[in-house]
């Protein structure tokens, strides 16, 4: 007999297919925000009128904007954004632009809620993994100034109550928790998106058939979950592919972005990530390899290392993604190929004399103590990190 539990999050709305600048002046004045402070992507606030044409809706609602958060959203960042949201007494943090910025409004939440101004503030409400695997997520007093996301990648963050970002001068990305910290409006509006670089777009895809697919194969699982990743592969396999084909195709840009959606909505059953993700918040903040080459170049190897324990589930991505029969790890290898994206370590400037570095530091993330196979020493990291290599 199954069991579980839903434990169902803080977003209230999630709006699509709508203007993006309609969509958020109706949620602002739902809300009655006066002061609407955003963060938003730098190159698409210079290069484009999609931020213009945001605040233009906003019209006296709009109180400011920081365009300068780098990828994998370092503190220094964060903390200057959060200077500026205080000094204008935002009542509404809007993050338009890709993960980095999503994760940036929510640490941003943090900062406003507990006055957190200076770098060494932040330590004391990361989450903390040991090296055998036990989490332990401080507790703290959650937003009062929450978040609207406009996200422009496919990364789905918007969706979870965790958010990463990176100590720079230790070289590690963190992540901090609570349950106000997920945005409390999403807006997915695909047309923005066609600013995205390709190669994010399709990366960040690829980000999110590994949210799919290591909750297929997670050890938790249920029906109603497994019907949302498994749509949601389907949406991602068939929208991607004709995004790279036709960069300008609204309603494929909008499948993926509500594939991204199902893949994160069925984890609110329970489903856990594993050592592809692990792995990859390693490479992403301490070798700085973006978002979605982590999955690139990690998920197809962690298949091939946990097949001999869920062989049967990873059937089900196989069949998702219209390969029935077929083996996971070759037809997701086989997609990343078509996809253009890289496929190696080696091609994402990760080496092995990293190998040492990269296997300590994901020894103390909790997802690779939920890996399907488990993990329990840096030898079995180096193993799978020789088949990416």
């Amino acid at each position: 007999m199954h069991q579980g539990t839903f434990t169902f999050t803080q977003i209230e709305r999630i709006t699509f297919g709508q203007p993006a600048a309609k969509a958020l002046l109706a949620e602002a004045e739902r809300l009655n925000a006066q002061r609407v402070f955003m963060i938003v992507s730098g190159t698409m606030n210079r290069t484009t009128d999609e931020v213009a044409k945001v605040r233009a809706a906003l019209g006296g609602r709009f109180a400011g904007l920081y365009d300068r958060m780098p990828s994998h959203t370092p503190r220094d960042a964060v903390l200057e954004a959060a200077r500026d949201a205080r000094a204008l007494n935002a009542d509404l943090i809007v993050t338009f632009g890709g993960g980095s910025v999503t994760d940036a409004g929510k640490l941003l939440q943090l900062c406003l809620r507990h006055d957190i101004s200076e770098y060494d503030q932040l330590d004391a409400y990361h989450v903390r993994v040991a090296s055998d695997g036990k989490t332990v997520i401080p507790a703290f007093d959650g937003p009062k100034v929450r978040q609207i996301a406009i996200p422009t990648t496919l990364s789905g963050g918007e969706f979870q109550a965790g958010g990463g970002g990176t100590d720079t001068r230790r070289k590690v990305k963190q992540s901090f928790k609570h349950p106000l910290l997920v945005p409390r409006v999403t807006i997915l509006d695909p047309a923005p998106t066609v600013h995205t670089p390709m190669w994010v777009w399709l990366s960040t895809g690829l980000r999110a058939v590994d949210h799919a697919t290591e909750a297929i194969c997670s050890p938790v699982t249920n029906p109603a979950s497994d019907a949302s990743f498994v749509q949601a592969l389907k949406l991602l396999s068939r929208g991607l592919p004709r995004v790279k084909a036709a960069p300008g195709d609204l309603e494929a840009r909008l499948d993926c972005q509500l594939g991204v959606w199902l893949a994160m909505a069925g984890r609110t059953g329970g489903a856990q990530m594993g050592a592809s993700h692990a792995i990859g918040h390693v490479l992403g903040g301490s070798c700085d390899v973006p978002h979605g080459y982590t999955s690139c170049v990690m998920l197809p190897p962690v298949l091939r290392y946990n097949r001999s324990v869920n062989a049967e589930r990873q059937k089900l991505v196989a069949e998702a993604m219209g390969h029935a029969g077929e083996d996971a790890a070759e037809v997701i290898a086989a997609f990343i190929k078509g996809l253009g994206l890289p496929e190696r370590l080696s091609e994402v400037g990760v080496t092995r004399d990293q190998f040492a570095m990269i296997a300590d530091h994901a020894m103390h993330d909790s997802w690779l103590h939920t890996n399907p196979r488990k993990i329990t020493s840096v030898e079995q990291v180096y193993e799978i990190l020789e088949m990416a290599a």
